[in-house]
């Protein structure tokens, strides 16, 4: 158990930043989701309004450390190619 004030202040620090964090990264997630469901049902001008909106929260969560860099990229990148390729 934490025994300096300092040590406490982390922990109730890191509670919140957990909190916060988790919820960007479950916002990034809802918007992958909705470009991956907009593939799945082969509606090629949903899917490319959707990989516009996600995109810049993908980017949001590299800046603000939730995610890496090149997991968003690699991410990115796969679903640039598959709504690319909705003929």
């Amino acid at each position: 158990m934490a025994n300096t004030p300092q040590a406490k202040k982390r922990i109730r620090r890191n509670a919140r930043r957990t909190e916060i964090n988790g919820n960007r990264v479950s916002r990034i997630r809802t918007f992958v989701k909705k470009v991956e469901s907009a593939l799945a049902a082969g509606d090629k001008s949903a899917a490319v309004e959707a990989l516009a909106a996600a995109q810049p929260e993908m980017a949001r969560g590299v800046a603000k450390g939730v995610l890496h860099k090149n997991t968003v990229a690699r991410k990115f990148g796969r679903l640039t190619k598959a709504v690319s390729a909705l003929a």
